[in-house]
């Protein structure tokens, strides 16, 4: 139905691509993104969204939720299928968690409440693309391809295979949850580390947003046969709960078939 969506490649200024029915606001983005360096584009809705990024590599978008015809929530939905690595951070009027848990749900990298400070946006903005640059580089624990439970995660490429080496599609959250937590096997990773390793911020008990992003990843990791990977300890936080390796260049064959 739409032209496959592009990255920004690394050499290239990142791209940022403002959705709003609002033009106002959109000049007010468009400024001040431009001030800061970054190449800005703008659509008012999603048939013009779909047009830009069906010619131009972007690295991240600002979706506003309530726009006319197709609203942010089923665009970002689209949007996530398409590619697993573009930045989608929401920006509504919205204030009710239950439109956080959906925009997260769906794939949405964050999520930005208006009236907001430009400040604010820009801070997750950036924590949202240095993300991006982190997620193509090999992992710290040495190995690029890491094997656990028959599973391959490449944090090089930012993929993952299963058993039968086909690949998982995950969000960029998705992706930086579990690299943290197959980095760290066996040890119990507390809530407030596991928020700074997918939006670098500190956690607060009203963020569900690491547990919206374990429930997820427990969805495409578990079969119905097996407890889960990822095991909650109360009180504590999530552990992954298998051992893991270098992947092998058996392994490595199977991931890339």
């Amino acid at each position: 139905m739409h032209s496959s969506i592009l990255a920004t490649p690394s050499s290239a200024p990142a791209t940022v691509l403002v959705v709003d029915d609002d033009a106002v606001m959109r000049q007010r983005l468009h400024a001040y993104f431009s001030k800061e360096g970054y190449r800005v584009l703008a659509a008012e809705d999603g048939s013009g969204m779909w047009s830009i990024l069906a010619s131009s590599p972007v690295a991240l978008i600002l979706l506003d939720i309530n726009l006319p015809g197709q609203d942010g929530i089923s665009l970002a939905r689209e949007i996530r299928a398409r590619n697993a690595g573009i930045g989608i951070i929401l920006v509504t009027s919205r204030t009710e968690d239950i439109d956080k848990i959906v925009g997260l749900e769906v794939g949405a990298d964050d999520y930005v409440t208006k009236p907001f400070n430009p400040r604010l946006l820009l801070a997750r903005a950036k924590t949202l693309l240095r993300r991006t640059v982190a997620a193509q580089a090999p992992g710290s624990i040495g190995d690029r391809r890491l094997s656990f439970a028959g599973f391959v995660l490449d944090t090089e490429q930012r993929r993952l295979f299963n058993t039968q080496g086909r690949e998982v599609p995950l969000t960029r959250g998705e992706f930086s949850l579990l690299r943290t937590l197959v980095q760290h096997p066996g040890a119990v990773l507390d809530r407030d580390r596991l928020c700074h390793a997918i939006g670098g911020k500190d956690w607060s008990p009203a963020d569900r947003t690491v547990d919206v992003l374990i429930r997820r990843l427990r969805a495409k990791l578990d079969t119905d046969t097996l407890p889960s990977l990822i095991t909650t300890v109360r009180g504590e936080g999530y552990r992954l709960a298998a051992e893991v390796t270098a992947a092998d260049n058996h392994a490595n064959a199977a991931g890339t078939a």
